[in-house]
């Protein structure tokens, strides 16, 4: 196939018929906006409603509230307010501190799951990418901690350091609240990040001085201070595995994750909770989650969306070329689509090519982008190679900047939150439809806006039936956009 060049632009292919009206182009630059009409109807589908503070959107999202009292649907403060503190719920400064960290009604897996949770069940949550199990079982776990108590209530196993991170935050940001009772008001509900590439030092002194109520983990860290005895879960209250099929997939983790289920802690001194976007066979998962003792007999599976595994404000699209025209499609594609913030998913290097002293493919696709690429986007790196302070200054640069251009490997795919991001590019297609979901569920993160967010495959003619696969087993259709030469 002859070379394209960056100056041609894509159109779309006439394909098999499709329900969806479609648009005459699809890179077109899209503004996200706000109408009360819109958020009328996402409220009345009881999605998520998502708005920063003192915003546009945080008043009509509080309009909507009211609204939804008068209907006598239940709030997230009020479906809380019996069992999380109040020092979590109540009003500061006119506001509740459920609301600082954006939410003001329940997201469907919040309303299913969390009567569920306060009920004392053991609770599996299986729901798409970006709809609150975060916050949902970070609720539980507030509603179960005692800060008189000086030890490890709550254990959260994550399976990176930047997921790590992100929970931490969220979790300080819901503790950072001064306390109701004048006896707990010296107490706090303290957070440590046990995390790859940590102090271990200082988490052991900080251990054996005063133990935190609640641990982040990943499991690594966490096994190496558990076989020395310094981390003890005898006060264990809730225990939780945030992307639990991940972790059991990998073979590196696997035993130690039994391990901590079954030894180090058991599942009738405990509540456990498990969540993840994508359990493959979840029937076998409960019964093995109940057959191996990693849960209680009475678990609850919570799953939301079991027809739509991804949320609806996603456009799948393709594009087909040769390898040595990947590069230029890609510009093409940033040129026409003008991204407000995007990730380009690339493939991680083989053992064999980086034996051989090949440049892996980040790196040459980072280099052309800094050569060729001339929007207001910064271009920023991440990826397992790097070290954990350049992978914590890639987040903090993405999270600080006014847009960016994330190329990655998959270290970001799972439930890393990144709500600016608008548009998704698989350089390189995932290994399986699991990670395609979680992939392409890194946008689409604002349900409180009517913004449409495009996933973007270029791929080789040979991998078509590859995507068709991942469409079929997901439930999605791909639109096809071809190279047509401009004038």
């Amino acid at each position: 196939m002859a070379s394209n060049s960056a100056s041609q632009i894509l159109a779309i292919t006439k394909t098999a018929p499709y329900s969806k009206p479609r648009a005459s182009r699809f890179l077109q630059s899209r503004k996200p906006y706000l109408n009360l009409c819109c958020l009328s109807q996402k409220f009345s589908n009881d999605n998520a409603l998502f708005c920063l503070p003192n915003s546009k959107s945080f008043l009509l999202a509080k309009e909507l509230e009211e609204r939804n009292s008068n209907n006598h649907s239940p709030t997230l403060r009020e479906i809380c307010q019996d069992h999380v503190p109040g020092n979590v719920l109540r009003r500061q400064r006119w506001r509740f501190r459920l609301e600082e960290v954006g939410y003001l009604v329940p997201t469907d897996v919040q309303r299913e799951a969390l009567p569920v949770l306060f009920s004392g069940n053991d609770c599996i949550l299986h729901a798409q990418t970006g709809s609150g199990k975060t916050l949902t079982y970070l609720l539980l776990i507030y509603s179960q901690i005692n800060p008189k108590n000086s030890a490890v209530q709550a254990l959260i196993v994550v399976p990176t350091r930047e997921l790590g991170m992100q929970i931490t935050k969220v979790a300080r940001m819901l503790a950072a609240a001064r306390h109701m009772d004048p006896e707990l008001e010296q107490k706090s509900y303290t957070v440590m990040a046990l995390l790859d590439g940590g102090m271990l030092r200082r988490h052991k002194s900080w251990l054996k001085a005063e133990p935190p109520a609640i641990v982040v983990a990943t499991i690594g860290s966490l096994s190496q201070l558990l076989e020395k005895q310094i981390f003890k879960l005898d006060s264990l209250r809730v225990l939780v595995v945030d992307e639990v099929d991940f972790l059991f997939k990998s073979s590196k983790q696997v035993s130690s994750l039994r391990k901590l289920l079954t030894s180090y802690s058991l599942c009738n001194n405990r509540q456990t909770v498990f969540a993840s976007a994508s359990i493959l066979q979840h029937r076998r998962f409960i019964h093995d989650c109940i057959q191996q003792k990693w849960t209680k007999g009475d678990v609850v599976h919570v799953h939301v969306n079991r027809i739509m595994p991804m949320p609806a404000c996603l456009c799948h699209r393709f594009v087909i070329c040769g390898r040595k025209a990947k590069h230029q499609v890609l510009l093409s594609l940033l040129q026409s689509d003008l991204p407000e913030s995007g990730i380009i998913f690339v493939g991680e290097q083989s053992e064999k090519s980086k034996k051989s002293g090949q440049a892996s493919s980040t790196t040459v696709l980072i280099d052309f982008l800094r050569a060729s690429y001339e929007g207001p986007l910064d271009i920023l790196l991440l990826e397992e190679d790097m070290n954990f302070n350049s992978r914590a200054a890639s987040l903090t640069d993405v999270r600080k900047g006014d847009g960016y251009l994330l190329v990655s490997t998959d270290i970001v795919a799972r439930g890393i939150d990144l709500p600016e991001t608008t548009h998704i590019y698989n350089f390189d297609l995932p290994k399986t439809a699991i990670d395609y979901l979680h992939r392409a569920g890194r946008t689409g993160r604002k349900p409180f806006s009517d913004e449409r967010y495009y996933v973007t495959n270029i791929i080789l003619a040979e991998e078509r039936f590859v995507l068709q696969r991942f469409e079929n087993e997901l439930m999605f259709h791909c639109e096809e956009l071809t190279m047509e030469a401009q004038g």
